[in-house]
């Protein structure tokens, strides 16, 4: 199993890696805007990768970052308007789509409707489950101008995190300087969610 794994990671790593080389900002756009719409395409390759580029010249890390900003803006804002217009029934219906669980969307429609907006903010800083929140948050019809802010709040935290990472860690020869970047990126994240949960908490 931790083969399988490791080796659809591997693939999955090399086929984003080719991608970005060889298309640049277009493989960036499209790739992180299929993330922000709840595809299973992971950012925590493509942000680190679109870092490590950068660092080596082949794109402008002034350019890339703005630009995965935008994608990851339209993106959520595909599946929002998907839900705010279609409603719940119809979306629920084509779920398989975006490879997602009925379940999982329910789950966060639970947590949205029992904390708030700030779940918006707090969704964008989880790996994996990122793009959920969209759903909950179009079902509910809520405020569009919140939805963006706090999403893009989380966002930009998030994308220029891993971009950083990227570029300061993937491009380091020492491995125990790729060790460290990596330890104070968990411990950012972590900090980050931790505060943010204890917000949740106390507005339960």
């Amino acid at each position: 199993m931790l083969f399988s794994i490791i080796g659809i990671f591997s693939l999955t790593y090399s086929a984003i890696s080719s991608f970005i080389s060889s298309y640049g900002y277009i493989a960036i756009f499209v790739l992180m805007l299929l993330e922000a719409a709840s595809m299973p395409v992971p950012s925590e390759v493509i942000l680190p990768l679109t870092g490590y580029f950068a660092s080596k010249g082949v794109i402008s890390l002034y350019i890339a970052l703005p630009l995965v900003y935008l994608s990851s803006f339209a993106g959520m804002a595909i599946n929002y308007y998907i839900a705010y217009f279609l409603g719940k029934d119809v979306v629920y219906k084509h779920l398989g789509l975006f490879r997602i669980k009925k379940e999982d969307v329910e789950a966060f429609e639970k947590w949205f409707n029992e904390n708030g907006p700030f779940v918006v903010f707090i969704s964008r800083l989880l790996p994996v489950v990122r793009g959920l929140i969209n759903f909950p948050a179009g079902f509910a019809l809520m405020d569009k101008k919140k939805f963006y802010v706090y999403s893009m709040a989380g966002s930009i935290i998030w994308d220029t995190l891993l971009v950083l990472f990227g570029y300061y860690a993937l491009s380091a020869n020492s491995l125990a300087t790729v060790l460290a970047y990596i330890a104070i990126l968990g411990l950012v994240l972590y900090s980050i969610y931790k505060i943010s949960m204890n917000k949740i908490k106390r507005k339960s």
